[in-house]
């Protein structure tokens, strides 16, 4: 079983997969948008973890930056109905910081932003996550959850778009990729993705 790669970027595959040359030999590996703008310029060499995904037909690599991306990856694998493109589409939208925030601030509106996550899926998902999903959450203070209660800053960005008059469809079509720990940040580049739609 394959569990991480080091090697050349050989070239991308739209936005969701890589070829990486390890000694002679090259991996399609499937990752998220973000990850595959992280990796660099072609031709640059990289380290990926990886989780190597069996199914009956075929077996397919799926690679992250970080060892906490793969934690989060595997935990939502072991969530119920969860398959490799749900929870890569989860942390394409939330990474592991902020997928800990949302957890422990039951934040389901959040988990809705991500493609194909509706509020039911996220209710038994947050339930299934906080057993199997054990992150820090680092530098995280109050933010108004309640005491000691992280505040997610997608969420933040959703109230403040809603209150702006803004529907559920058009403020998830803009926070549907965005990332960062940053409300005042996302919420300037929510508000300028949908002044040029």
């Amino acid at each position: 079983m394959i569990g991480s790669l080091r090697g050349r970027l050989l070239e991308r595959f739209g936005e969701g997969e890589v070829l990486i040359e390890v000694a002679g030999v090259g991996y399609r590996v499937v990752v998220t948008p973000t990850t595959a703008v992280r990796l660099g310029d072609v031709g640059g060499e990289v380290f990926v973890h990886v989780h190597h995904h069996f199914r009956e037909a075929d077996q397919t690599l799926y690679g992250f930056l970080e060892r906490d991306e793969r934690a989060c990856f595997e935990a939502l694998l072991s969530a119920h109905g969860v398959g490799p493109s749900l929870a890569l589409a989860v942390l394409g939208v939330h990474g592991p910081g902020e997928l800990a925030r949302l957890l422990a601030d039951d934040d389901v509106a959040a988990l809705c932003l991500v493609p194909g996550v509706g509020k039911k899926t996220a209710t038994r998902l947050l339930v299934e996550l906080k057993d199997s999903l054990d992150l820090p959450l680092d530098g995280v203070l109050d933010g108004g959850g309640g005491p000691g209660v992280p505040r997610s800053a997608v969420a933040e960005v959703q109230d403040a778009l809603g209150g702006l008059g803004y529907t559920p469809d058009e403020v998830r079509s803009v926070l549907a990729d965005l990332g960062g720990d940053d409300p005042a940040v996302l919420l300037r580049e929510a508000l300028q993705r949908l002044a040029r739609a």
